[in-house]
């Protein structure tokens, strides 16, 4: 359930990006931009970003995505000096 919570928590903030850019706060062709719509985006991505990484956590935490596991190094012989 909080996996489901946390992708749909995730998508609206984006929906939100892109109605700001239809809402013309932020335009590509001329570049312009309000500061509004600067600081709503990157608040807007910032709450999606922290949302897909609990998402990210959950599934990893379920075994959906499988942790890396990092071999021990391997442990190499110096040379000895004669």
């Amino acid at each position: 359930m909080m996996l489901v919570l946390s992708l749909v928590l995730a998508i609206f903030p984006l929906l939100g990006v892109v109605w700001i850019f239809m809402s013309g706060m932020i335009t590509l062709s001329p570049p312009s931009a309000t500061i509004d719509g600067l600081f709503m985006t990157l608040i807007l991505l910032a709450l999606s970003g922290t949302f897909m990484l609990n998402a990210y956590w959950e599934m990893r935490d379920q075994g959906i995505i499988k942790k890396k596991t990092v071999a021990p190094a391997a442990k190499v012989a110096a040379p000895k000096a004669s």
